[in-house]
C-alpha cells in the first residue's frame, strides 16, 4: 500500500475533523510528535507514518459507518403533484438541474419522473406535445423508496442498488432525497 507523503497527514485529519489529540488517542502515537511531523519539525519513520495513515483510515471508515440518512441527505426536495402535466415536470427538471423528480399526492409519495422515462416514452412513439399534456400520475414510475433519518447509510447503499433516489423522513414528513450525485460526495 502506497502513502501519501507525511506532509498529508495534517490534511487527511482535517479533513476528517479529527484533533491531534483524537488521533494521538487512536493511534497510540503521543500528541506532541504528531505536532512535529505535522509542522516538518521531525522526520516520522516509515512505521510511524504507516500508524497514522493506517489510523487515519480507519477512522474515516468509522465516519461513514455511523452516518444516517439524514447526514447525506439534500434538504431542499424539489417534488412535484401527481396531478400536475408532464410539461410543468420537464420545466422543473430543466430549471432545477434535476434529471429526476418525486411524485407526491399531497404530502405522500406515489411515484417518480425522470428523463430517462420520459424518453423511453417517446422512444415508444409518443410525441412530446402529447407527453406535455399527459398528466404524470398516468406515466409515472415506481415511488422512491422511503426511509427515516435515522437510518444508517449502510441500509440506504443497499436500497440504491435497486433505484436511483431515497426519500428521507422524519416523524412522517419528507424531510429530504438521496441520489446518486449525494453518495459520491462521500468518496
Amino acid at each position: 500500500m502506497k502513502f501519501p507523503p507525511a506532509s498529508d497527514i495534517r490534511k487527511m485529519r482535517k479533513s476528517l475533523d479529527v484533533t491531534q489529540t483524537e488521533l494521538a488517542h487512536s493511534s497510540g502515537i503521543s500528541q506532541s510528535t504528531i505536532a512535529k511531523i505535522e509542522s516538518g519539525k521531525i522526520s516520522a519513520s516509515y512505521e510511524t507514518v504507516v500508524k497514522l495513515f493506517d489510523t487515519l483510515e480507519s477512522m474515516k471508515h468509522q465516519e461513514h459507518k455511523d452516518m444516517t440518512a439524514d447526514d447525506v441527505a439534500t434538504k431542499s426536495v424539489i417534488t412535484i403533484q401527481s396531478t400536475d402535466l408532464v410539461h410543468q415536470a420537464s420545466d422543473l427538471m430543466r430549471t432545477t438541474g434535476y434529471s429526476q423528480l418525486p411524485v407526491l399526492k399531497g404530502e405522500v409519495p406515489v411515484g417518480s419522473i425522470s428523463e430517462r422515462g420520459i424518453f423511453e416514452l417517446v422512444r415508444q412513439g409518443y410525441t412530446m406535445e402529447q407527453l406535455g399534456q399527459t398528466v404524470i400520475s398516468k406515466i409515472m414510475d415506481e415511488s422512491f423508496p422511503v426511509v427515516s433519518d435515522t437510518t444508517p447509510i449502510s441500509t440506504v447503499t443497499t436500497l440504491m442498488s435497486n433505484c436511483n433516489a431515497v426519500l428521507v423522513s422524519k416523524k412522517g414528513k419528507i424531510v429530504g432525497l438521496i441520489t446518486n450525485a449525494d453518495m459520491l460526495k462521500l468518496m
